[in-house]
């Protein structure tokens, strides 16, 4: 039987749960403000719809082109991060892929064992 992959994004949507990590799996969907809870995700790829990137990159609305699928996931709440990984950052209005490091390495569907949050940010350890 195939596991079914946890896709994780920032909520940009306007309502309750702005501005929070959306963790879905299957139909269901959590909700957690990153000021309170640290996400763990392991088994990880990054991914993107580039084709909608690309319209957010020319000026179009924002809407959902980027997301994390993971095989599992664990929250924290003011636990010790771990040292060291590279920051993956995902803004279409600035670059429409995926990046990493200082020098913005385009990292689209690229696998990572173990991506953690620390806020709004991500890091990601191969």
């Amino acid at each position: 039987m195939k596991q079914t992959k946890i896709k994780v994004r920032f909520n940009l949507g306007k309502g309750k749960n702005y501005m929070k990590w959306k963790v879905q799996c299957g139909n269901r969907s959590e909700y957690y403000n990153p000021s309170e809870y640290n996400l763990f995700l392991y088994g990880c790829q990054l991914k993107n719809n580039k084709k909608t990137a690309e319209k957010i990159n020319q000026g179009a609305n924002k809407s959902v082109c980027a997301w994390i699928l993971c095989d599992n996931i664990l929250l924290g709440n003011n636990v010790q991060l771990p040292a060291g990984g590279t920051q993956v950052k995902y803004n279409p209005r600035v670059q429409p892929n995926w990046v990493a490091g200082d020098a913005g390495e385009v990292v689209d569907d690229q696998v990572y064992d173990h991506i953690w949050s620390d806020g709004r940010k991500l890091f990601a350890i191969k």
